[in-house]
């Protein structure tokens, strides 16, 4: 059983085919997410912090750097994830054991649901934070467009990240292509084979003899019990 199609992968040791494990819906979520991810925390590192007057940088976010740091801890480790998640549905069909194939099902299914949770919060942080922006903590619009953008993203990867999750408890679900066993396997109760009947084959009605009584003298003196 181990390695036969189970949570939806094929056989361990066939080949790899790139244009339909592309094409797999799994994998086009796993691309948008990791896009989406790059570009919010990649905007905040880049225009997301401004100097008023100062040489000190704020966060573009109502000054503040809670804010920042959080969409660019959350969208840099899921950029990470992605791309070890990317890898991890290319060498899935190469998991020969069952009880390794589940691990990796509930580790994604764990990580993409609270990774969506945590999409979540952050969208509503971010655009809490940037509605109490003022016009003055921001001249000429500084940062403006890196924080729509993040806002944005944010809310873009909550369902990236929610279809994530549920690819992966619908692999879960799936398990083990139970096809492979016959009926009867599946009802608890085995096939029995019925005897051979062709020519020279022994039925169940033949006679056997016991054993050592085959020759044995029929013409021997009986044995009897002396009377007393």
């Amino acid at each position: 059983m181990d390695g036969a199609r189970s949570f939806g992968a094929g056989r361990a040791g066939t080949a790899f085919d790139p244009i339909s494990f592309l094409q797999q819906p799994q994998t086009i979520l796993r691309i948008l997410s990791w896009i989406f991810s790059m570009v919010v925390f990649g905007s905040i590192i880049n225009e997301g912090y401004v100097n008023i007057g100062s040489e000190r940088l704020y966060c573009v976010f109502n000054k503040n750097y809670d804010a920042c740091n959080y969409g660019v801890t959350v969208g840099l480790i899921a950029f990470l994830a992605c791309v070890f998640f990317f890898v991890l549905d290319m060498k899935f069909q190469q998991i020969s054991s069952i009880k390794d194939r589940k691990k990796a099902v509930m580790l994604e299914i764990g990580f993409s649901g609270f990774w969506t949770f945590l999409w979540f919060v952050g969208f509503c942080f971010l655009a809490n934070q940037w509605q109490r922006t003022t016009p003055d903590e921001l001249p000429l619009n500084q940062g403006a467009d890196a924080a729509r953008a993040a806002i944005t993203f944010s809310f873009f990867s909550i369902f990236t990240w929610a279809g994530l999750t549920v690819r992966a408890v619908q692999k879960y679900l799936l398990g083990t292509d139970m096809s492979l066993f016959t009926t009867d396997h599946l009802d608890g109760n085995q096939t029995i084979q019925p005897y051979p009947t062709g020519p020279g084959a022994e039925t169940a009605d033949t006679y056997q003899s016991p054993p050592f009584t085959e020759n044995l003298d029929s013409n021997a003196p009986t044995y009897q019990v002396p009377i007393y």
